[in-house]
């Protein structure tokens, strides 16, 4: 039995379009915050990309990018009913300008509540849901209490560690400075000396200090040298030991990796249901403690499930879920480029010299913004970085939700083949952040906060047929009626020019008069009537036609109401061939199907902004956008063919599909001229095709009386393509990052190119100037990477034996790229092993060229001849940024992982007869990212992004990725 659209159950055979499933067990069995993140791998045509920052937002992307700038997240679907899944991150925060990732809302689903998923991935699949499920859907299917009382007790304890290969690793022959620096006639490279203005001086001066440039972030400074005594950042900290005193020239003993810590988390739940034959019930609590890896982090999940149904009479039952979530979080790690982001500080702009370990006694001394990076000697207050231990005690966020969802429905059986159902739900929650920046730090002091609130209702009213007209013919059909309201609200308010009083975060506490907030109000009513019908003969053929029609308000009048039919044709051909023994099931499936969107909040008709009054006088501006009376909804045309195939007694079989879908009508914000007073228009323009294929096999290649061993295997393939874009365009601008590269839909590209500024190739090799440098295009505007990888696929085994099985799954990811922004600075900033250590001649690359340094760079010059051109390799900039266009940074994302491991062992039935009234007990040891195998990117993991949404391929500041050990069991009574 398949759970498809609406939570209609079909059994195999008449399920015509691709739909997989995946168990609650499988889910839950690995005890991770977020159950998202434990499909990664399961599904085919289910592209996940997860973040190492604690309680991330993953993206969840099926069968490719459809929206060239819409919603392009898959829709989650509990019970039947859409559960909201945003994404509140800031637009800064999606740009990599700084921020915090707050994470989805869907990671409000308990784990441990979840019997089944289904993932319905193209529009047939989906039809029924109108323009919500243009996108695929997850349908999840929650618990149900079954026959007698049970109770079931799960507990698990976890600790964390970062992976080194996915961190920064330095390179320990040269400390902080920019450079260039003198040599004396000792061959040292030498420091600065306050005393004379910050100039060179020799180690024989009369002044005779050697003070390290502690405003020079980064390691392009002096050789190290033990027997060289100099002045460091805490020779000038009153409250250091080495206050006033010279100390040995060495690479920190404690460098950036010890900053990480080794966190204990803790997952506890309890499950209680029970079931007679007027009704059941159950009920859940889960309790999450999750510390994180960075210093003062931590989120806290307290989710509570009661779900019950009683037959109130013989034909009619009455059912009522309610769920119940309440998420704190607090110091989430700060993302991108942003001084609260400490990976910033470490992967790019960082002094070798520096002992993390000191800057953390340095802080908790007197909890004071004691940095490395003083502006000088003799003014200690910060010029870049704060104290990272400063900045994660004192500048965190604190955010929480609470959120309540719930259903009731009645369900009137009025014969044995026709009944009636008609429900209510509620998705309601309410969100609160807030951020702080204390006085001291090297921004300014700032606090803010922002709530937001979000209400949905939907009233359904579903008549389902279940009839078989013969021994050879069975009918089923579906009429009904949703009506959906939607309301969100939000404010966001902040200090103006700093804080007055320390330690006080409130708004009252603004230097200046606070500015208005920023507030929405948002409301869409959506109204929807969908009618299908399944025929199927003998269980050997199957038609399955939908019909959905919807009427939105974010759409005008006249515009506002659209049609989304689907067909679907399954042909079980193994029915026909009853003799052939070694084929177990067959089946041959075909459809097609038209989904689409709605248009945003308000994009229809213009509207103002009231703004700050000018005196006593009110004063409204007009939006950025213009609005668009006209639009009509994006669409979407999707077909597919499937084929299904098992073998042997079904110990071998696949499930293989191609897809073909074209989003057309795109509603683009295109750019218009600034003399006009706004600097977009709303159109519909633009298409975009996917076609791909999906693959899923399984196989059990070893089934005995004690030992069994399977193996699932998923793999999909798509391409993507931006087809046409408004009149006259080639390239639509989706989002511009620092580093010098933007993110585009650019025509005949996949979506989501990387532009920026590129190589000079001379016959396929980059091509090097008179400098020894390399050249330039000419423009920032080329085309110098793909987001969207080659393919993806998954590899799980599971062995059992007797009571004692063991499962791992190996999750890869072949092509895409990514600029990686913390390698454009941290080469160019000396960080590295890359820019130091020995050129080709065997000697350091950072001596002067006259004693044998320097490097040349590989390539060709304009003639096409080798580059034989030595340059100098002492100052900042000679690997990065400064010497290297924006594509030198753009990196292959590739990765094969070891994503996860569990080994259980279930008591024996025989041993649980010495203790009364338990039922089962089970022990787990899990590992979870546990071996990167294989990567391209030096020092990061390449799956580690900003933020989900439409905005891919970028990372700076990125984080480790966190191994998690974890000991887990689960007790039934």
């Amino acid at each position: 039995v398949v759970v498809t659209a609406l939570g209609i159950r079909k059994n195999r055979n008449q399920v015509s379009y691709a739909a997989q499933t995946v168990t609650g067990e499988e889910v839950s069995k690995t005890r991770t915050a977020n159950f998202m993140n434990n499909l990664s791998g399961k599904v085919s045509g289910l592209e996940l990309r997860q973040t190492n920052t604690l309680g991330g937002s993953t993206n969840v992307i099926l069968r490719g990018t459809k929206s060239i700038t819409g919603n392009n997240q898959a829709l989650f679907v509990v019970d039947g009913i859409p559960f909201d899944n945003s994404n509140n991150n800031s637009g800064g925060q999606r740009t990599g300008r700084g921020g915090y990732d707050y994470g989805n809302a869907a990671a409000d689903v308990n784990p441990d509540d979840i019997a089944s998923i289904t993932v319905l991935k193209g529009a047939a699949a989906s039809a029924l849901y109108g323009s919500r499920g243009s996108n695929g859907v997850i349908l999840i299917t929650t618990k149900k209490g079954t026959r007698g009382l049970g109770v079931t007790v799960n507990s698990g304890v976890s600790v964390g560690a970062i992976d080194k290969s996915t961190f920064a690793k330095y390179q320990k022959e040269y400390g902080g400075g920019y450079g260039p620096y003198y040599e004396d006639n000792s061959g040292y490279f030498l420091f600065r000396d306050p005393a004379n203005g910050f100039a060179p001086v020799s180690a024989g001066s009369p002044n005779g200090k050697l003070v390290v440039p502690t405003s020079e972030d980064a390691s392009y400074g002096g050789k190290f040298d033990p027997n060289l005594m100099v002045y460091q950042w805490n020779a000038f900290d009153p409250s250091s030991p080495n206050f006033g005193k010279a100390t040995p020239w060495v690479a920190a003993a404690n460098d950036p990796t010890t900053f990480w810590e080794k966190p204990v988390s803790f997952n506890n739940s309890v499950y209680v249901d029970g079931a007679s034959d007027k009704g059941s019930f159950k009920l859940g609590f889960t309790r999450t403690d999750d510390k994180g890896i960075a210093p003062n982090s931590k989120i806290t999940k307290n989710l509570l499930n009661f779900g019950s149904t009683y037959n109130l009479t013989k034909n009619l039952t009455a059912s009522a879920t309610i769920n119940y979530s309440n998420i704190n979080g607090k110091g989430r790690y700060g993302t991108g480029y942003d001084d609260k982001n400490a990976a910033t500080n470490f992967r790019q702009w960082w002094q070798t010299n520096v002992d993390v370990k000191e800057q953390k006694e340095a802080y908790f001394r007197a909890r004071k913004n004691v940095t490395w990076n003083p502006a000088d000697p003799t003014d200690l207050t910060p010029i870049y970085w704060d104290n990272v231990y400063f900045s994660r005690y004192e500048n965190f966020s604190n955010d929480t939700r609470n959120r309540y969802f719930g259903i009731a429905s009645l369900n009137y059986k009025i014969t044995d083949w026709l009944n009636v159902l008609g429900r209510a739900s509620l998705d309601s929650y309410d969100e609160f952040q807030e951020e702080r920046q204390a006085l001291g730090s090297v921004t300014t002091s700032n606090y803010g906060r922002f709530n937001r609130t979000y209400r949905e209702t939907n009233y359904d009213l579903l008549i389902n047929v279940d009839k078989n007209i013969s021994t050879d013919f069975n009918f089923k059909a579906l009429l009904g009626g949703n009506i959906r309201r939607q309301h969100i609200e939000s404010i966001a308010a902040s200090t103006n020019g700093g804080l007055i009083v320390k330690n006080i975060y409130s708004l009252s506490n603004s230097a200046n008069p606070v500015n208005a907030p920023d507030e929405q109000d948002l409301r869409k009513e959506v109204d929807g009537v969908f009618a299908g019908v399944t025929f199927s003969y003998k269980n050997l053929l199957t038609f399955d036609g939908t019909i959905r029609r919807d009427v939105s308000s974010t759409l005008p009048k006249g515009n506002n109401s659209y049609n989304y039919p689907s067909g679907s044709l399954g042909f079980v051909f193994s029915k026909l061939l009853p003799k052939a023994t070694w084929l177990s099931y067959g089946k041959l499936r075909t459809n097609y199907a038209e989904v689409g969107a709605d248009a945003p909040f308000y994009s229809t008709l213009d509207v103002y902004n009231i703004v700050s009054p000018f005196g006593s006088n009110p004063q409204a501006s007009v939006v950025g956008t213009i609005n668009n009376p006209a639009l009509l909804p994006e669409k979407t045309r999707s077909s597919e063919v499937g084929l299904e195939m098992s073998f042997l007694k079904s110990r071998v079989g696949f499930d293989v599909t191609y897809y073909n879908a074209e989003s057309f009508n795109q509603i683009l914000p295109t750019t218009v001229s600034t003399a006009t007073g706004y600097s977009s228009k709303f159109l519909n323009a633009g298409t975009i095709v996917n076609k791909g294929i999906e693959l899923s096999a399984y196989g059990t290649p070893v089934q005995t009386r004690d030992f069994t061993w399977t193996m699932n295997v998923n793999w999909t393939r798509n391409r993507n393509k931006v087809k046409e874009l408004f009149e006259g365009s080639s390239n639509l601008l989706l989002a511009t990052f620092q580093g010098g590269v933007s993110i585009n839909a650019t025509l005949g590209e996949p979506y989501g190119t990387l532009r920026g500024q590129n190589f000079v190739y001379t016959n396929g090799q980059k091509t090097i100037g008179a400098n020894g440098r390399y050249l330039r295009s000419a423009t920032s505007n080329e085309v110098i990477g793909n987001p969207n990888p080659d393919w993806i696929g998954g590899i799980n085994n599971s062995l059992k034996y007797k009571n004692l099985g063991l499962s791992w799954l190996v999750d890869i990811r072949q092509g895409g790229d990514l600029f990686s922004l913390d390698l454009y600075y941290g080469l160019a900033t000396g960080l590295y092993p890359e820019t130091a250590g020995l050129n080709e001649l065997g000697k350091p690359s950072r001596n002067s060229i006259a004693n044998g340094g320097g490097i040349i760079n590989p390539g060709v010059t304009a003639d096409g001849k080798p580059n034989t051109v030595r340059v100098v390799n002492d100052q900042f900039g000679s690997y990065g940024y400064r010497r290297v266009p924006a594509a030198g940074f753009i990196y292959d994302a590739s990765y094969v992982k070891l994503r996860e491991v569990v080994l259980t062992y279930s008591v024996p039935t025989s041993a649980m007869k010495m203790f009364p009234g338990f039922k089962g007990v089970d022990f787990n040891l899990i590992g979870r990212n546990l071996w990167l195998i294989h990567k391209n990117l030096p020092y990061a993991d390449p799956e580690e992004n900003i933020s989900s949404g439409n905005l891919q391929g970028y990372q700076g500041g990125a984080y480790p990725t966190t191994r998690t050990f974890t000991f887990n069991v689960k007790f039934r009574f």
